[in-house]
């Protein structure tokens, strides 16, 4: 033994104590007193770059995966354009693609989910990535953000934390892309910051439809740059023209079995088929005098600012109109960084903004084989490139000249300092304080905001909400965490915490206190939607002795207003009309399921109705379509009888019986299906 009573092996080169049982060290062994704060002047100072705990834990966290991405690594991609609407942000920024109405800026678009494998399922709960590259003229601007607008945590140094406890369990590898296990839980119950972000990925917004029917959010506050260096905060807003649209969590389930691909099919085919999607740029600006009058932080990225207090403007137009012509060369090497901003945009001392300004590249630096991933096509700029960069690992540019460094004479002098407006300035600020690891008091508040998001849905979307938080927890083994989970949720509203207590099998909690009853209707998806038919997808079912002029009333309603219309039968090819002719079977039943499709409808024909009567898989297809929401439709009497057979009320909502031929029904079918959901059928009462 030594004298500090260790033994010699204990001392071998390369022995690491596990950290499960000592006290917390960086890689060098120095111990570690705050892991939750990174270094910076102040309380709201931006991050400073001596942190070299942070910079440890960061680097080896964003090195741990290759080359697969760490999160966001299933991902789908596609190319358009950005077309603002007028120049009215001129006197808020100088960035020229924004402020130059009908130029239209090239764009890349990755959508992605973040938990799982690039082998995962599209349908998973998770947040989706929503990440926009803006080839502009005065170079590169990445918009990188998501499907909801907050986040699990409030600085960057917790990153890694979070996503090893959302990653599969490191013991046995399970389960992948799912949060609904214990490591999550355990740190979600013990970091009650994450408590806001937890009631958006309980909701629906956590399954949406399709990338085309999701909003997306930048998250941070950014700042927006005038000519003459004027700052106004900013908030960035994506809104889909289709609306926003979500599935129920027992058709994602269904989903992932029968079409892992769906939403990466959707956007594919959607653009494949001249659907381009499209969405509109809002954007929340807030002057810099204002930024302490809220009651909250704008530097706290776990918080919106609600639209009732500052209207989105809307100021342009994003529109996909090209798929990559290989996925791999372009979807999964393009890279996205924070820092790659323009004149008149600026980032501000966010803390987890301040991390990925860091993380992102360093991350693309061991991901891309080194500091040249520029050069691949994707991430190349159109703006005109010179640099003094040299070398490195895949180099593709051929560099003439002598001169790599400046100053130098032997050049010309070139590259040459921009010496005029068009170059890149930091917005100036004070900075000024103690060097401390503390947060600001105004990020202390961690459930106002998960409140405001409750209040603020429907019955429909407390349900859901619900519903999944007893799924998640019900995964959870330890009872300690749902119990903590728990506790956590009587801050945010007492019935919801009761609601889940009841379903997780732990005693409800007291109530904590009383909730404030502000709501915000800007996020329920609930209020105000797109109605809309276009690109929806209808299953026809049919079979021998069908009526084929129901067939062709009903398809060419829908088709008229955009809807896609596909005939399925028990086998493929065709099946015979009650009148001789054939109506031509796009797929066959046995390959596909309702759940892929937004509407059934059963054409008349005695014989063909009779038939699909008993057929138990075109019966299931009914009745499962009916349980998740979706608008169901017969013509005439035999019909109805089928749906009804199939647990199908003809009298419930979005239920549409009658004469295909009549326009009544043609248009009740097609309004029913625009709705999306019709949630209204189901009673159940939930805690208003």
């Amino acid at each position: 033994m030594t004298h500090d009573g260790t033994s010699k092996d204990r001392q071998l080169a390369g022995f690491r104590v596990n950290a499960a049982e000592g006290t917390l060290t960086t890689d060098q062994g120095i111990r570690v007193d705050d892991t939750d704060n990174t270094l910076r002047p102040g309380e709201r100072g931006p991050s400073l770059l001596q942190d070299f705990h942070f910079r440890e834990k960061l680097t080896h966290f964003d090195h741990e995966r290759i080359p697969e991405r760490v999160v966001h690594a299933r991902g789908a991609g596609a190319y358009g354009y950005f077309e603002p609407y007028d120049g009215s942000l001129s006197e808020y920024t100088k960035a020229r693609f924004l402020t130059i109405p009908g130029q239209r800026t090239p764009v890349f678009v990755r959508f992605s989910t973040v938990a799982g494998s690039r082998g995962s399922a599209d349908t998973v709960r998770d947040v989706r990535g929503f990440a926009t590259k803006f080839y502009t003229d005065q170079g590169n601007f990445d918009l990188v953000g998501n499907n909801m607008p907050v986040f699990f945590i409030q600085d960057g140094i917790k990153f890694p934390d979070f996503v090893h406890a959302v990653k599969p369990e490191p013991h046995n590898e399970i389960p992948q892309a799912s949060s609904a296990h214990d490591t999550l839980w355990d740190f979600v119950q013990l970091q009650p910051e994450t408590t806001h972000m937890m009631m958006w990925l309980m909701s629906d917004r956590a399954l949406p439809r399709s990338y085309r029917m999701m909003q997306g959010f930048g998250v941070h506050t950014f700042r927006f740059v005038d000519s003459a260096g004027r700052s106004t905060f900013v908030k960035f807003h994506w809104k889909p023209r289709l609306g926003v649209h979500s599935l129920v969590w027992d058709e994602t389930k269904k989903i992932a079995g029968q079409d892992p691909d769906f939403n990466r099919r959707d956007l594919w085919e959607a653009i494949e088929n001249g659907d381009f999607p499209e969405w509109e740029l809002g954007v929340q600006l807030v002057p810099e005098e204002d930024e302490h009058r809220f009651d909250f932080d704008l530097l706290d990225a776990t918080k919106i600012i609600p639209e009732e207090e500052v209207p989105v403007r809307p100021v342009g137009r994003l529109v996909l109109d090209r798929n990559p012509d290989n996925v791999f060369a372009e979807t999964e090497q393009v890279a996205f960084h924070l820092g790659n901003v323009v004149p008149g945009i600026d980032v501000t001392n966010d803390p987890l903004l301040q991390a990925r300004l860091f993380s992102y590249l360093d991350t693309q630096l061991i991901r891309l084989g080194g500091p040249n991933f520029t050069q691949i096509p994707v991430n190349r700029p159109v703006a005109e490139v010179a640099t003094h960069h040299r070398d490195g690992y895949h180099q593709t540019t051929i560099h003439k000249g002598q001169a790599s460094y400046h100053p130098n004479s032997v050049g010309g002098g070139c590259p040459a300092l921009a010496g005029d407006a068009s170059a890149y300035t930091f917005y100036t600020q004070q900075v000024d304080g103690p060097m401390i690891r503390k947060r600001a008091e105004s990020f202390n508040d961690h459930y106002s905001q998960a409140t405001l998001f409750w209040n603020s849905m429907s019955v429909w979307e407390k349900k859901h909400i619900i519903a999944a938080f007893r799924f998640e927890l019900g995964k959870v083994g330890r009872k300690h965490i749902r119990e903590g989970v728990v506790r956590n949720l009587a801050h945010v509203d007492h019935h919801l915490a009761v609601a889940v207590a009841e379903g997780v099998g732990v005693t409800p909690p007291e109530r904590a206190g009383e909730t404030h009853k502000r709501s915000s209707p800007a996020l329920s998806q609930a209020v105000d939607p797109v109605r809309d038919v276009a690109t929806r997808k209808i299953a026809v079912l049919v079979a021998d002795g069908v009526d084929a002029s129901d067939v062709t009333a009903v398809a060419e309603a829908l088709t008229g207003r955009g809807a896609v219309c596909e005939v399925l039968a028990s086998r493929d090819g065709s099946v015979r009309g009650a009148n001789g002719d054939r109506v031509e079977v796009d797929r066959s039943i046995k390959t596909v399921g309702s759940v892929l499709y937004d509407a059934v409808y059963v054409p008349g024909g005695d014989e063909s109705v009779e038939e699909l009567g008993k057929d138990g898989d075109a019966l299931h297809f009914v009745t499962e379509a009916y349980k998740h929401g979706k608008a169901v439709a017969g013509s005439g009497e035999a019909a109805r009888s089928l749906l009804e057979r199939a647990g199908v009320p003809a009298s419930a909502e979005g239920v549409v019986t009658g004469n295909a031929s009549a326009a009544e029904f043609t248009n009740a079918f097609t309004e029913a299906v625009a709705a999306h959901r019709h949630f209204g059928r189901d009673s159940e009462h939930v805690p208003a």
